[in-house]
């Protein structure tokens, strides 16, 4: 995105395009950004610019000052949304940026050079386009409120699963989904209208395991909002071990290990790296002849851990991975001042030793020059 400002600035710097050169609407998608270009052959740094739509300020600069550095008087619906480009205000550019573009931002925009003589003003067109988000925060009136769903009953085979949708208007349209966004099979919704607000329950039927939600759409007003997920365990079979660390230290690491809704009660233990099961505490609940199950075990040593499900009825094992690290190095050994004295008088010692050595083999070389003078200079060039 970076790269294709530039361009633009580019673009814009260099063939002398304004928004007089566009003959159609710049269009762009609602939530992103966007490039109103404008230019003059001046360079800017020191002048005043003006960009508004309709009566609305949307940015001025003038020789430094702008909303962006303490100037006021810009319209709310614009503030923290605009920029300009200082680098580019030599070469003429007063092209303005604006960000996380909305519906509203559509319009008339023009961009004025007030003190220019003779006075200039340029014109563009802006529309952005709507997309389909949840709307909830624009208050906007008959907006569907977040779904409301739940397991109405629940088998070995299948989940009936229910969703009601409040008080909407327009009629919004109202789907189950799995979690890879496909549209779910339902029964004919239940629709009840009453002061032009509209209430919808949906039922659908799943027979997976899996995380599903429901999602009303209001495409007259762009509005779509999705459910909270709600889990479905179908035939008992254990989901994957959810492991985390509770507590650690230095010396150890507190492990947990969680599995959920799970029929016929599976075997939880856990691994460690070799295979070999560890000691644990376990915790079991049962609700609607399932089971939920929380072991703990603490470890001491470095390595991969894996909390294993298993339930033998169903030939079904399920697991989970973690990585412990435990520092394992042994203590340091501490220096007492009896240590300390030793230690410096054995340095002493030896440096007073090598010292004499020293002293005695200059001695010895003075002692052969003296006796020996014609060789001083030879013996004293091999030295060297």
């Amino acid at each position: 995105m970076e790269r294709l400002t530039l361009v633009c600035l580019w673009l814009v710097s260099c063939c002398g395009m304004t928004s007089a050169d566009r003959s159609e609407p710049l269009k762009v998608e609602e939530g992103t950004e966007v490039i109103l270009p404008c230019s003059i052959r001046n360079n800017l740094e020191s002048l005043l610019f003006d960009w508004k739509k309709d009566d609305k300020e949307v940015f001025m600069y003038e020789d430094g000052f702008h909303y962006n550095n303490g100037r006021g008087g810009q319209d709310p619906q614009f503030r923290g949304r605009v920029w300009h480009f200082q680098e580019e205000l030599k070469h003429g550019n007063a092209s303005i940026i604006i960000r996380n573009t909305k519906v509203s931002d559509s319009g008339n925009y023009t961009c004025v050079f007030p003190r220019l003589h003779p006075r200039e003003t340029f014109h563009i067109q802006l529309a952005v386009d709507p997309i389909l988000k949840d709307r909830t925060d624009e208050n906007i009136p008959g907006a569907a409120p977040k779904p409301y769903v739940n397991t109405l009953d629940d088998n070995k085979d299948s989940s009936l699963l229910q969703c009601s949708v409040q008080r909407s208007s327009p009629k919004p349209r109202v789907e189950w989904w799995d979690d890879a966004g496909n549209v779910l099979p339902a029964q004919e919704p239940q629709i009840t209208e009453r002061d032009g607000l509209y209430d919808i329950i949906l039922q659908t039927t799943v027979t997976k395991t899996g995380r599903y939600r429901c999602v009303a759409t209001q495409e007259k007003i762009h509005h779509q909002i999705k459910s909270d997920e709600i889990d479905v365990f179908i035939s008992g079979a254990a989901p994957e071990p959810v492991v985390k660390i509770l507590n650690e230290t230095s010396d150890w690491s507190l492990l947990q290990c969680s599995v959920r809704r799970s029929s016929p009660q599976p075997r939880v233990e856990w691994w460690d790296g070799a295979g070999n099961v560890l000691p644990a505490q376990e915790q079991v609940t049962s609700r609607d002849g399932r089971y939920d199950i929380i072991l703990q075990t603490t470890v001491t040593k470095t390595g991969r851990y894996r909390c294993v499900a298993t339930q033998e009825v169903l030939n079904d094992q399920t697991s989970a991975e973690t990585y412990v690290h435990i520092n394992e190095a042994g203590p340091q050994k501490e220096f007492s001042g009896r240590d300390v004295v030793i230690s410096v008088a054995a340095t002493f010692l030896v440096t007073v030793l090598v010292g004499g050595v020293c002293v005695l083999l200059y001695v010895r070389w003075r002692f052969k020059n003296t006796q020996n003078p014609g060789g001083s200079q030879k013996q004293t060039d091999n030295c060297l």
